[in-house]
């Protein structure tokens, strides 16, 4: 079954101050929208996500247009009306299931992730919730005026999960606003199963919520990295492949695949920072399918195997090591090459050269070498 994402992105969040929408506040180092969208895009379990954008967020619409995997939609009225467009905007996407989340829950963890989805193996709606364990009170002027009983009460949190036709039936019989889409599927019949929520989950919705959020942040953070370095010999050729751009040159590299050096390096990092050996492991030389392969399958496969193994690629640095050909004017291309490759943006990938001062084997022009070091951030 296919799982889609929904991302409730089109507020305004003013009781969080800052004068920015809270989604696009700075936080750990990156905006609240971006960490919880990583957090969606690194579970292979997640098909297409719908981003929710506010017609006032202009930029936000040019930004998240070029990234292939989002679906965008309008906001609208209130958050039924920005879900109601959201699931409009999926339904050409094939999807059977899909998660409704706020994108002000930026710590969200992979793990409530899939549970929701489990859950819906077995339920038609499902969602994280909270025992409420501290006393309640009612109040006024700053005032106690009762207790309130907390026996069966739960906080509720998103991901919300559902089957597709079960919540489109579900807000087209809804007659207005709702709190959330479980109050929306309630009212259309539907058992909600709920799901252990988790602590860390918070809703960004006061300034002080900002430095809790940061502080979950930077005790999950797990942060790997790895480097890689790959040498390939000139031989006849009018052309080198070099991290998946074609370079005219008067000689051709040497190797069993395409040798691009570059993207061997850059794969090899990120092997290492798995702790997953080499290329060699993983793509054996001595089988003869991998004759000539072009090396985007081996860097695809490294950029597979780290969002499986949960994490994603924070940044790329690969060095190219010759006195020719010049990698200056193809440098960008490159980036955006291997950007593709690894589904993340090309401004997270450094390609640059140096030479050796005509030392050693690149000096004398006998091939070129390759390093690199990749930066994994778990999720």
């Amino acid at each position: 079954m296919t799982t889609a994402a929904l991302l409730v992105a089109a507020g305004r969040g003013q009781r969080a101050g800052g004068g920015l929408p809270k989604q696009w506040r700075p936080l750990a180092g990156r905006r609240v929208a971006d960490w919880t969208l990583s957090q969606f895009r690194a579970l292979p379990e997640i098909g297409p996500i719908v981003l929710v954008l506010s017609a006032e967020d202009t930029a936000a619409w040019d930004e998240f247009a070029q990234d292939p995997r989002l679906i965008l939609a309008a906001g609208g009225d209130d958050r039924a009306g920005s879900v109601r467009n959201g699931l409009a905007a999926l339904e050409d996407s094939g999807a059977d299931r899909v998660l409704i989340h706020d994108i002000a829950r930026p710590c969200v963890s992979a793990r409530l992730i899939r549970d929701v989805i489990a859950a819906l193996d077995h339920s038609a709606a499902a969602a994280p919730g909270l025992a409420v364990t501290d006393a309640l009170w009612t109040g006024a002027e700053g005032r106690v005026t009762g207790v309130q009983d907390r026996s069966g009460l739960f906080a509720a949190q998103t991901p919300q999960g559902f089957h597709f036709d079960a919540i489109r039936a579900a807000h087209a019989a809804h007659p207005g606003s709702a709190a959330d889409d479980v109050e929306v599927v309630r009212a259309a019949g539907l058992t909600v199963t709920i799901v252990p929520g988790d602590p860390d989950n918070l809703k960004i919705t006061t300034p002080g919520d900002f430095a809790r959020a940061e502080r979950i942040l930077g005790q999950t953070m797990d942060i790997r990295l790895g480097n890689g370095y790959d040498v390939h010999r000139f031989g006849p050729g009018d052309h080198v492949t070099l991290c998946g751009v074609t370079v005219p040159h008067s000689h051709g590299l040497v190797g069993h695949s395409d040798a691009d050096v570059g993207m061997h390096a850059v794969t090899d990092a990120i092997y290492g920072a798995l702790a997953q050996g080499d290329i060699g492991r993983h793509f054996p030389p001595s089988d003869p399918q991998w004759k000539g392969a072009d090396s985007a399958i081996f860097l695809r496969h490294a950029g597979d195997l780290s969002r499986q193994m949960g994490y994603r690629i924070s940044n790329v640095d690969c060095t190219l090591v010759c006195e020719r050909p010049k990698i200056g004017p193809h440098a960008l291309a490159m980036a955006e090459a291997m950007a593709a490759i690894l589904q993340i943006p090309a401004d997270r990938i450094s390609v640059k050269a140096t030479t050796s001062e005509r030392l050693g084997f690149t000096g004398r022009e006998e091939g070129i070498a390759a390093l690199a070091t990749v930066a994994l951030i778990g999720e």
